[in-house]
């Protein structure tokens, strides 16, 4: 293994810096490639051919160019629906995002969890599969919350959010009947995190929002366990699309410990 090989971070905007700054906690030594699909946000919306076929062709062309010596799929859309078909294509591994459903059934006093994703999400088999598995005893209710992608998205731009646009966006899971005894709230969204004060406020500081970041930068860790790193160069930005929005998203970045930005 090359030690200034990288690890990739893939996601379809900046939702993927809530799973990088857990990175750097866990693996402050690691080389790291931001990757945002800015051309191709929102996954949410889109069909499931669509993001399988995006995914697997830019991440292919990604690890050709960058050699990482480990790719995160920083997006529940895109790993409920591509994971497999990724571990397929790559010959180093790959670790997904996926819902937090097992952590947020053990918090749960009240047996009622919110899930909010993107409509992508919500609907995939591979959701139906982590409820059975680890909540089949909870109330789980789900809801497509599309709208928080580009809130979030601008929240990181420094935009200001109108008063009401986050409690729009979940009014749908906050007005359900069930949804009184709710007490955990599942971001199944890696965009999601980002607006983690926007959802206490509409849903109260005491539901447990729940992500799995952390969880899921312990995977990184154990995969790379014994590896030797060197960071040759910058960690640095490629994104897809309008170079306006590396421009833009510059300050964030640079927190976030990538240096340079550039198009993809």
């Amino acid at each position: 293994m090359n030690p200034a090989a990288p690890i990739l971070i893939f996601d379809s905007g900046v939702g993927g810096l809530t799973i990088l700054a857990e990175v750097r906690k866990t693996l402050p030594e690691a080389s790291v490639i931001y990757a945002a699909d800015f051309a191709g946000l929102p996954y949410g919306t889109k069909s499931e051919a669509e993001v399988a076929a995006r995914v697997c062709g830019l991440l292919g062309r990604m690890a050709e160019r960058y050699q990482p010596r480990l790719v995160c799929i920083a997006c529940n859309t895109a790993s409920t629906i591509a994971l497999g078909m990724v571990r397929d294509v790559l010959a180093i591994p790959i670790v997904g995002t996926v819902p937090a459903i097992k952590p947020a059934a053990l918090a749960t006093q009240t047996g009622v969890i919110g899930l909010l994703g993107t409509g992508a999400t919500v609907r995939q088999p591979y959701v139906d599969r982590l409820e059975a598995e680890f909540a089949s005893d909870k109330r789980l209710i789900r809801h497509a919350a599309d709208a928080l992608v580009p809130l979030a998205e601008a929240k990181m731009r420094g935009e200001t959010l109108a008063e009401r646009a986050v409690s729009d966006a979940v009014a749908g899971l906050r007005d359900d009947p069930a949804a009184a005894d709710l007490d955990t709230l599942v971001l199944a969204c890696t965009h999601f995190p980002l607006l983690a004060d926007e959802l206490r406020a509409v849903f109260g500081q005491d539901v447990r929002l729940v992500d799995g970041a952390a969880g899921i930068a312990r995977r990184i860790a154990s995969l790379t366990g014994g590896q030797s790193f060197v960071r040759a160069h910058e960690d640095f930005a490629v994104a897809t699309g309008d170079v306006d929005n590396l421009t833009t998203l510059a300050p964030i970045l640079e927190r976030h410990g990538l240096m340079r930005a550039m198009q993809f």
